[in-house]
């Protein structure tokens, strides 16, 4: 079978065109040209089958490497068509993204029936036409796409006599027709088919398509360009909740939530017309055993969930009736407790699983449906239940600390996890575990599914150091680098979270893998996702492993400055004066008070006049934590604290990679070396500062983001949500824009720095809004906590006079709401807290039992839970109606 291509593309010198087939990177078709212009190829595609789908993509090449390809997850295809058709002549034009590319994701697609392969004309027929669309938005089981025209095979425009095509992939259509039956030229469009009746429905809104072509040669197939097809459809706009699984209650839950629970809470959005449930991540944390494992960004494993999840009411019951007794008490006990107990729940859970486990372990181990489970996750299932079973062996996470298996062996690790090892009884235990939680997820998934509910996951910018990944994969990380945030509004020394930094010129040379499957098993549950901190995938704050606080940090990549360069705007540069820690007498009597000149003899020692300098013994921050590692009264905290802003008072931070290149140190200008500049000085400093943080890697980040995110963002049909909070470049929004990267809009985080509050009508239609997130107050919360600029929103923004009220009634809060609901943006996702708000009879009376966060405190206690059931939820007949009677007068679904 021979396939011709031909498409026109405007190539630049050096560049040229090829086609990969069937996403087959070994297997590309080289274009050629005369003009840069017009590119043609052929090949002959060895032992077609009839009915067979053919897939490809166009990419540019330079130097013998893609660097450039086709966007979406939806490649160019065609299915093959009877024997006697033997060439495939294909006219195309390059495709990126489809407008409306969100309508193509499994967030509005997520019941698609089944593909199928198109007509296939009788052996007799050599010469033939094919038309391809793409179309989403038509109505599952209800509607098809046709085509109708000018001409007796297409129906001479009869609205009931219209061509159904054949939904090849989803929302992808086909259709093959005799050549020799259509009168060229012929004027077409595409039409919504009813499937019960036949006939038209809608009409294309555009002027008539018109066709020509050239006389066919014997056995030719002429496969016209693909169209994307639009009806009158209305943007969709959605409602939705967030809220941690970990916070879910239930009359029969063990005192944290559980994937049963949130099914329940499925059940309760659809009913009140919400279509979006938003999670934060449910993957396993367990590295001490103790609440410091709560954090649910800092996971063990990409893939493996928290054993905490698992809903024990799907699970056989204790066979022993005092166990069982004394299980039940217990549960009802931690159940009752306004927040999570994380070290009991886990005890106590852990402990149900063990002796369930050991009552049917062999019975499910042997079932047919755990050994595909296994078949299909044992590249990470393995490594993972090894190491939790070395990890509860030696009493830590810390692999780098066990006596064996410290360096990472395959083979090792596979003798270990044999069913004939010692080991394996134990390791297989973590097998079950997550064996029962896929099976639970997926049930909710599915279930959400059903009623057209968005499932939308969270996938954490970092990974642990004691994580597995880290211990199989370590050339994907840079281990002596911590991830983490410049100041912000949450934190004014930045945030430090103590992740290793990403490897990207090592994930670059197998083209993203780790990230892809990452994301692929993601898909298996959700139909969308929120990337955290998505400028993460442009640079990351690179910290180094020395600093407690954020403020020492550097984006990496990025651009350093030369010596010379620094010069250049006017800063005459001094490596002494503007790298080290300025100290003198003033600032230590400033800072210390009647503690300086017990800090002069202890942590510093005297230079020359009276300039000081740290002690070796204390000159990185890592050294003062550790001197008061034991030391938990507050005066020493706070001398801590003041030693660690010494440490961090420079105007430049030498560069990881060269020590001789260097970066301006952030938010220096309220810093005391900063003041001793004098004003033509902090003139230029201040320009250099500006060019570097706000102009200088724009297009440098832009492309850094390119390499990866068009990669990882269609290697599923997930809907891609970002979180671009913080100190956002302005190369962010291009990406996202480009990308169709849903961004998160925030009132009291506002775009645009000219405005105090943003403006909700405002906001972009690809976007999720929302009144506040986990890492920040609730509504009341915020209410509460500045008078001045709660006055200054009461009046400017929710155009009320008169007192302001000194906590948040009921109508204020569904005000807020009632704005959020009637935004531009295509998702509203809402606290759960901020839903409940609406309702003073409903919400908690304790406004500061519902804060999940405090981005601030690295060791906050994540424990939050909901002050009623599900089941009382599911009960408040006034509540669940008025949510949704302002889902529907606000027009969202």
């Amino acid at each position: 079978m021979k396939l011709t291509f031909h498409i026109q593309y405007r190539t630049l010198w050096g560049e040229s065109l090829s086609v990969i087939l069937n996403d087959d990177r070994l297997n590309i078709i080289e274009l050629s040209t005369r003009d840069g212009i017009e590119w043609r190829g052929e090949c002959y595609y060895t032992n077609p089958t009839e009915g067979q789908l053919i897939t490809y993509r166009y990419c540019v090449v330079r130097d013998g490497k893609i660097i450039r390809k086709e966007l979406g997850m939806i490649p160019h295809s065609f299915y093959s068509g009877n024997a006697q058709q033997t060439h495939y002549a294909v006219d195309d034009c390059w495709r990126d993204l489809p407008g409306d590319a969100f309508r193509y994701s499994s967030a509005f697609n997520s019941m698609q029936p089944t593909p199928c392969r198109p007509n296939v004309l009788p052996d007799k027929v050599g010469n033939c036409i094919t038309f391809r669309a793409l179309c989403p938005g038509l109505t599952p089981k209800e509607q098809a796409l046709g085509l109708i025209g000018s001409c007796s095979a297409l129906g001479n425009w009869e609205y009931c006599r219209p061509l159904r095509m054949t939904e090849i992939q989803p929302n992808v259509w086909q259709i093959t027709l005799d050549a020799s039956t259509l009168q060229t030229p012929f004027e077409y469009k595409f039409v919504a088919v009813s499937i019960k009746t036949g006939a038209v429905v809608e009409w294309e809104a555009r002027p008539n398509r018109i066709f020509h072509t050239r006389p066919l040669q014997r056995g030719e197939t002429y496969i016209v360009p693909e169209a994307e097809v639009f009806f009158a459809l209305p943007a969709p706009r959605i409602a939705g909740c967030a809220i941690p699984v970990f916070s879910l209650r239930s009359e029969g839950s063990f005192g944290v939530g559980d994937f049963g629970d949130l099914k329940t809470l499925i059940t309760w959005a659809e009913s009140t017309g919400q279509k979006a449930v938003q999670i934060l991540p449910i993957n396993d944390t367990t590295m001490t055993g103790t609440w410091l494992d709560s954090y649910p960004y800092k996971s063990i494993s990409i893939y493996a969930f928290h054993p905490m999840y698992t809903d024990l009411r799907q699970l056989i019951p204790i066979e022993d009736p005092e166990t069982a007794e004394r299980m039940e008490k217990e549960r009802k006990l931690l159940n009752a407790l306004p927040q999570v107990d994380y070290e009991a729940v886990n005890k106590l859970k852990r402990e149900y699983l063990s002796i369930v486990y050991g009552q049917e372990k062999d019975k499910v181990l042997a079932s047919a449906d755990f050994k595909e489970f296994f078949k299909q996750n044992e590249e990470w299932l393995m490594p993972y239940a090894a190491f939790c079973y070395l990890r509860d062996t030696f009493g830590t996470a810390d692999f780098t600390e066990w006596p064996e298996h410290a360096s990472y062996s395959k083979e090792d690790i596979a003798r270990l996890c044999a069913p004939e090892s010692e080991a394996y009884t134990q390791i297989a235990f973590h097998y079950y575990i997550q064996y029962q939680l896929h099976r639970q997820l997926l049930a909710a998934a599915v279930h959400a599914r059903k009623n057209g509910v968005i499932l939308k996951g969270d996938i954490p910018i970092g990974i642990s150091r004691t994580s597995v990944e880290a211990w199989t994969e370590p050339h994907y990380f840079n281990m002596n680098g911590q991830a983490g945030a410049p100041p912000d509004a949450f934190s004014v020394n930045g945030q430090n979270w103590g992740f290793p930094t990403y490897n990207w010129d090592d994930m670059e040379k197998d083209n993203y893998l780790w990230w892809r499957k990452r994301f692929s098993k993601m898909a298996e549950y959700f139909t969308a996702y929120r990337i955290d901190h998505i400028l993460g995938f442009f640079r990351i704050w690179e910290i180094p492993v020395h600093s407690v606080h954020g403020l020492l940090g550097q984006f990496s990549p990025a651009l350093p400055m030369s010596a010379d360069e620094i010069r250049s705007f006017g800063l005459n540069f001094d490596k002494e004066f503007m790298t080290k820690p300025f100290i003198n007498d003033y600032i230590l009597n400033t800072v210390f008070g009647e503690q300086s000149d017990m800090v002069r003899n202890t942590f510093v020692q005297h230079l020359h006049h009276d300039i000081y300098t740290m002690r070796p013994k204390f000159d990185t921050q890592r050294k003062v934590e550790a001197y008061f590692k034991d030391k938990t009264d507050e005066e020493s905290i706070a001398l801590k604290e003041k030693l660690y802003s010494l440490i961090s008072d420079v105007l430049f931070v030498p560069d990881r990679k060269n020590a001789e290149m260097y970066h301006p140190r952030i938010a220096v200008q309220n810093d005391f070396v900063y003041r001793q500049l004098d004003g033509q000085a902090q003139d230029a400093f201040n320009h250099l500062y500006n060019h570097y943080f706000y102009q200088r890697h724009n297009e440098f980040w832009y492309n850094e983001a390119m390499k990866k995110l068009p990669i990882l963002t269609q290697s599923t049909p997930m809907l891609t949500c970002g979180e671009d909070l913080g100190m956002v470049p302005d190369c962010v929004p291009w990406v996202m824009k480009q990308l169709q990267i849903l961004s998160l809009e925030i009132q009291r985080m506002p775009k645009n720095p000219q405005h105090e509050f943003g403006h909700v009508y405002e906001y972009p239609y690809c976007s999720v809004c929302t009144i506040g997130t986990h890492d920040m107050s609730t509504l009341r919360g915020w209410w509460e906590e500045s008078p001045e600029v709660t006055e200054r929103f009461y009046h400017h923004e929710m155009r009320r006079w008169g007192e302001v009220p000194e906590h948040a009634p009921g109508w204020l809060c569904k005000d807020i709401v009632y704005e959020h609901l009637y935004s531009p943006s295509m998702l509203c996702i809402l606290t759960w807290q901020d839903w409940t708000s609406i309702s003073e009879e409903l919400r908690n009376p304790d406004v500061q039992a519902e804060r999940i966060n405090v981005p601030a405190n690295p060791h906050h206690y994540w424990r939050w839970r909901m002050h009623i059931t599900l089941e009382d939820l599911m009960e408040q007949k006034l509540f669940n109606e008025e949510i949704k009677e302002m889902i529907l007068e606000s027009h969202r679904g």
